[in-house]
């Protein structure tokens, strides 16, 4: 008896090879998906805290999380990064280091910004406020006997216009939290823009200037050198660097200032649609790499006080941030275009 033969015809054949190798291809496309590395994209320049902050960060999470890739990607104030994001794909590859800036501020000081603050973004927790502070020229804070966030109130309802405070620029920080302190005080100040933080701070020491509300870690070193008297920080709560050193909530309650809270605020957001789950993944990597002692040593030195809280709270925190500078730019009338 003869054995049975099997034949294949050629396009049986090109089938099966072609099955084989979409088979194949889907291994390879799922095992580099998978060794994507995350990354995360800070919207300013190298250098700064929020940057530092970053990288920080980008080491704890890489047991978690893998490789991690901090890309620089400044302009528009921060909204070409933010915007980069806001239109990548929500497959959990690519996140950005928002701030005040690119997500409270900028909506409303930009009269287009190319993404929607809320809409275009997950957001994942909340990771820093660095407290801001409100500082005088220290003779001419001895000069005019101005020692309380009170003794300063006074003194500007006698003189209206004759104190001046410089800035970074107009929108920039310092300057709305001048606006919102003037507008909540009801006193007026004249205010006067510098191109950065940094002329903005040599004006205030050499006493071009009367006052600053500037960074805490930038004012320190001329706080302690006594070149600048510091009268409050701009938080709500006090600040762990300077303890002693009232808010001004504290120090205006009677006076209309009960609930001033003005910080530079940094935090993670991925694209709109993220999975429930992606997110919660990010989350859960960040909050633990934000309670771990080297993250936390690290944003001491910046002054910086660590966050940490859920996808929830975090959305209601910007949209709430969103809310209060929209009244303080517009009441300001500052432009950036």
């Amino acid at each position: 008896m003869n054995k049975p033969t099997f034949s294949l015809s050629r396009r049986a054949v090109a089938l099966a090879m072609a099955s084989l190798t979409s088979l194949t291809l889907c291994g390879v496309a799922q095992a580099q998906s998978q060794a994507r590395p995350l990354r995360l994209i800070v919207p300013y320049a190298p250098g700064g805290p929020l940057d530092i902050i970053a990288r920080s960060l980008a080491e704890r999470v890489k047991d978690s999380l893998g490789t991690v890739i901090v890309e620089n990607k400044a302009g528009a104030g921060g909204n070409l990064g933010a915007d980069a994001v806001a239109k990548a794909a929500p497959d959990g590859h690519t996140i950005v280091m928002g701030a005040v800036a690119t997500h409270a501020i900028n909506p409303w000081l930009y009269s287009k910004i190319p993404y929607d603050p809320i809409r275009d973004f997950t957001p994942i927790t909340l990771v820093a406020k660095v407290p801001n502070v409100l500082v005088m020229h220290a003779e001419t804070a001895s000069k005019l006997s101005i020692n309380t966030v009170a003794d300063l109130i006074a003194y500007a309802k006698k003189n209206p216009g004759k104190l001046n405070y410089g800035s970074g620029g107009n929108g920039s920080a310092g300057h709305l939290a001048g606006e919102m302190f003037k507008a909540q005080a009801g006193v007026f100040m004249v205010h006067i823009p510098y191109a950065g933080g940094n002329p903005a701070q040599l004006a205030l020491v050499s006493g071009q200037v009367d006052l600053n509300f500037d960074n805490l870690a930038s004012a320190s070193a001329n706080i302690k050198a006594g070149k600048l008297k510091a009268l409050a920080v701009t938080t709500a709560a006090r600040a762990t660097a300077l303890p002693d050193l009232p808010t001004i909530a504290e120090g205006g309650k009677a006076l209309g200032l009960a609930s001033f809270d003005v910080n530079t605020w940094f935090g993670l957001f991925g694209p709109a649609k993220l999975p429930a789950d992606v997110t919660r993944k990010l989350n859960k990597a960040f909050t633990d790499a934000l309670a771990s002692p080297e993250v936390r040593t690290r944003m001491a030195v910046l002054m910086a006080e660590p966050a940490g809280d859920t996808p929830e709270q975090f959305a209601a925190f910007v949209k709430a941030e969103l809310g209060k500078y929209e009244k303080v730019v517009k009441a300001s009338g500052a432009k950036l275009d």
